[in-house]
């Protein structure tokens, strides 16, 4: 029996994507659906446990799982989405012990709770981070002071100096990526009518798909008449 085989048979199904199977399950399974990949299919290594900030939709937490058997390693990933309002998700600690180091940095970075483990608390769980450092630096509406503070060298064209850059009236000024407009970023309170900076952080429309381009022909060579 294939990987893939095993995989649907203890889960239904998965996606296959650019990488590892994926098994997306719901939040309240997401202990029960560790566990049987522990104990269904062998995955008893633990690699890693992160997330992605998907804005409007919420978070997707990930954790790389695997299995090692002679000769090779069958990876697996588990994928749940938790809500952006009080996001909160059950430590696999229990399932796994090295879960927590990564459940702490996640919940640190995203502000996403770990109920009944280390990462319980995203606002006491300071792992890489100070102590007074206020704010989770991996959400998307989170702007990153330096990019601010520092000349982004994307604004210059290339061959162009510091001294020249800015001289032409009619060059629009471009701020580096992730750093919105002044007046559309900063300190904002719950219930607040200053601007969202999520809603500034929402993707644009999608790009159109490229035509393909049909090979050029080969210049037909001359006959003689």
């Amino acid at each position: 029996m294939t990987w893939g085989e095993r995989v649907t048979e203890v889960f239904g199904g998965y996606d296959e994507g650019f990488g590892p199977l994926t098994v997306d399950v719901p939040t309240d399974a997401w202990v029960e659906s560790a566990t049987r990949a522990r104990d269904d299919l062998g995955c008893r290594y633990f690699d890693w446990l992160s997330a992605v900030d998907e804005m409007a939709e919420g978070f997707s937490v990930v954790c790389h799982l695997a299995a090692l058997r002679d000769g090779g390693v069958d990876h697996l990933l588990l994928r749940t989405k938790v809500g952006r309002e009080q996001p909160t998700l059950p430590s696999l600690v229990e399932v796994y012990a090295g879960a927590g180091w990564h459940e702490r940095e996640t919940a640190e970075m995203f502000g996403i709770a770990f109920a009944g483990g280390p990462g319980a608390d995203p606002e006491a769980s300071h792992l890489l981070l100070p102590e007074q450092f206020e704010g989770h630096p991996l959400r998307k509406e989170f702007v990153l002071a330096s990019r601010v503070a520092k000349p982004w060298p994307g604004a210059k064209e290339p061959g162009e100096s510091d001294a020249t850059h800015g001289a032409s009236p009619s060059r629009r000024t471009m701020r580096p990526p992730g750093v919105p407009d002044p007046e559309k970023w900063g300190p904002r309170e719950p219930g607040s009518d200053a601007p969202d900076p999520l809603a500034h952080a929402a993707p644009g429309p999608a790009r159109p798909r490229r035509t393909p381009r049909a090979p050029a022909k080969p210049p037909e060579e001359p006959t003689d008449g």
